[in-house]
């Protein structure tokens, strides 16, 4: 007897047909495929779950459990520990300057904010972000892992609220879906000159964003620019029996253009 089809299955199969429903385009064509990569990705994520359990196995956060959903993105990269792979040198660099405060604006489920807090036990990790079951999800997270005293969840952060940079040896993780061309102001919020940023761009409809930002700080910061890359982290051991394109997707992030990082530390 086949087995029933889950209703996220049911639900992707509902949109695909939506999707080519018209005249053949290319554009039907790559939004179907991108659909079905975040189905297969997300069968693929439950499927390494069920082998190995929702630990993060690799990365700077190992060790980390992971029992709850992404709030963005691909859920298998992270409990792999293959997740932006190209940031774990700065990600090592934060945890041993281990600062006291950590301002992580746009925090999503709480992967960094969690992380950072469990591998330094003296931080004060501030987690925000303005959709509330990202909330909810990095207060679960950071529950299951001992560490809700210590990470504050919350919304927005306005240009005021930086001020709190100026207090403490503070580091900002800024992962805001292109808002950060204006919050990231040092005339709005002078605060952030006496910090340390890590920085995604989302350069896709803003051009030369990349570059005002780091002319905003290139005389109060030293500005490392950070690209993708891939983990040469091997791939866990049930995954022997997938074929290539499924062990791709098990480490792709769901992007859909180039996000690079800066990395920007005070002077």
């Amino acid at each position: 007897m086949a087995r029933e089809p889950s209703g996220l299955t049911r639900a992707t199969s509902d949109q695909v047909s939506k999707i080519l429903d018209g005249p053949p385009t290319m554009e039907r064509l790559n939004a179907a495929l991108r659909l079905l990569a975040k189905w297969r990705s997300m069968v693929l994520a439950n499927t390494h779950e069920a082998h190995a359990g929702s630990t993060v196995l690799a990365g700077p956060f190992a060790g980390m459990a992971f029992p709850v959903p992404s709030a963005e993105g691909g859920r298998a990269p992270r409990l792999l520990g293959s997740y932006e792979a190209s940031l774990v040198p700065v990600f090592e660099t934060i945890i041993a300057r281990a600062y006291p405060l950590v301002v992580n604006i746009g925090s999503a489920e709480g992967y960094y904010a969690v992380g950072l807090a469990r591998r330094m036990p003296q931080t004060r990790v501030l987690a925000r972000d303005i959709d509330l079951n990202a909330q909810a999800l990095c207060r679960t997270l950071a529950a299951a892992n001992g560490v809700a005293d210590r990470v504050e969840v919350g919304g927005e952060v306005t240009a005021a609220d930086l001020a709190i940079c100026a207090d403490q040896p503070t580091v900002v993780l800024c992962d805001i879906e292109g808002a950060e061309d204006s919050l990231l102001d040092p005339v709005a919020a002078p605060g952030l000159a006496a910090a340390d940023i890590l920085v995604e761009l989302h350069p896709r409809n803003r051009p030369g964003l990349a570059d005002r930002i780091e002319a905003r700080f290139q005389a109060s910061h030293r500005i490392t620019r950070f690209g993708r890359s891939f983990t040469a982290t091997p791939l866990p051991p049930w995954t022997e029996t997938l074929n290539d394109l499924d062990r791709l997707l098990l480490i792709w992030e769901w992007r859909a253009s180039p996000t690079p990082w800066l990395w920007m530390e005070r002077k």
